[in-house]
This record gives C-alpha cells, structure tokens and sequence, in this order.
C-alpha cells in the first residue's frame, strides 16, 4: 500500500542524497587528509576537519530527502542522529576514534532490534522492505535472522578494521567495503527469495 504522505521524487535525486554525503567525505578525506590546521590554537587533522563538515551534510541532505519524499526510514533517521553525536564528540574532542565506532553501534543496533522482532515472532525487516520484496511470513523471518547476523558481522569486522588497520583502510572499507558486502549479501539471497516468494503463493489464496 503507497504511503498517502509519500511524495514522488526521481530515482537518482533519491540516490543522490542517500550516497551523496558518503562519496564527498570520501572525497574531502583524500584531499586533506595530509593537512593539519591549526584553528583558536588547537591543531585539527584532516580527517577530523571532514568529519566537521560531514555532520552538517548529512543532516542537509536528511532533512532535504525529507521535504522532497515526505517520510524518512529509521534508519535513516538513526544514522543522522548517531552521525551528528559521535562526529559531533570526535571534533569537539579532536579524537577520530569516536566517528569511526558509529558504524559499529549502528549494526548492533539494528541487529538488536531486528532479533527483538524475532524473538517476538516478527519480522521488523519486513515493515521496511515488504514492498520492494514480496516474501511469506516464513521467508521474512529466515531472511531477517540472515540480516541479524550480517550486521553482527559487519559490527565486527567495523571494529577489528578501525582498531588493527589505518585510517586509509577504514576510510575504503567504509566508502567501498560495506557497499559492495551489502549487495553480495543481496544477491546471496536469491534463492531464498525465490524458494519464499508470496506472489508464486497468490494464484492458490481462497
């Protein structure tokens, strides 16, 4: 059922502003993460000073996704508030490690809510995705438990990353990894999407 509060907007505008903000720290890191500034006595790196104009990105393009399409996904909203609290600690501290655990709380967040829901006998994965996916109750609750543990691993490999690797790798891992671990994780499922398809159900519903 379309959302009467939802507002058509273009496929790439949407696009844009998801990944827009993500490609720009990537490119803003590269481009000063040699540099240091020196701002009322106190010396900045390169990765703190893009952290600083990330924040007020992310929250630009969260509230303009917003205004053009009417609704925002929890995720979404938890990913601004997470940004702008541990980017906000890792400026005013002057201390990049804050900035790099938030993708970690934000997997085992979503991981929690996503076994919650399981352990009620609900999918919560599926009141975000029921539209684009269309699965059996079976199917949602199997594909999230799968989705549970990709984000305890995607936690998990966000912490052995940021604490054992550079800056450099975190930074790739961020920007390309977990993109490229999303979509394998996807395109793994297709059997299961198929096996658990309900519109393959719909021609034998009384």
């Amino acid at each position: 059922m379309t959302d009467p509060d939802s507002k058509s907007v273009p496929g790439w505008a949407k696009t844009a502003l998801e990944l827009g903000p993500v490609a720009l720290f990537f490119a803003g890191y590269v481009y000063l993460k040699d540099e240091t500034f020196t701002i009322s006595g106190t010396e900045y790196g390169g990765f703190i000073v893009v952290t600083a104009l990330f924040v007020p990105l992310i929250l630009a393009s969260t509230a303009l996704l917003w205004r053009l399409t009417g609704k925002l996904s929890q995720m979404q909203i938890v990913t601004a508030v997470l940004v702008t609290v541990f980017g906000g600690l890792s400026v005013w501290l002057n201390d990049e490690r804050f900035f790099k655990m938030k993708p970690t709380l934000i997997y085992l967040l979503f991981a929690a809510v996503f076994f919650f829901g399981l352990w009620r006998g609900r999918s919560y994965l599926a009141m975000v995705l029921s539209e684009a996916m269309p699965l059996t109750h079976d199917g949602w609750m199997i594909l999230t438990k799968r989705m549970a543990w990709f984000f305890v691993g995607l936690a998990l490999a966000n912490e052995a990353i940021w604490r054992t690797m550079s800056t450099d790798a975190w930074v790739n891992f961020k920007t390309f990894g977990l993109p490229v671990a999303m979509f394998a994780f996807f395109i793994a499922q297709a059997g299961l999407m198929k096996a658990h398809s309900s519109e393959e159900e719909a021609p034998g519903e009384d």
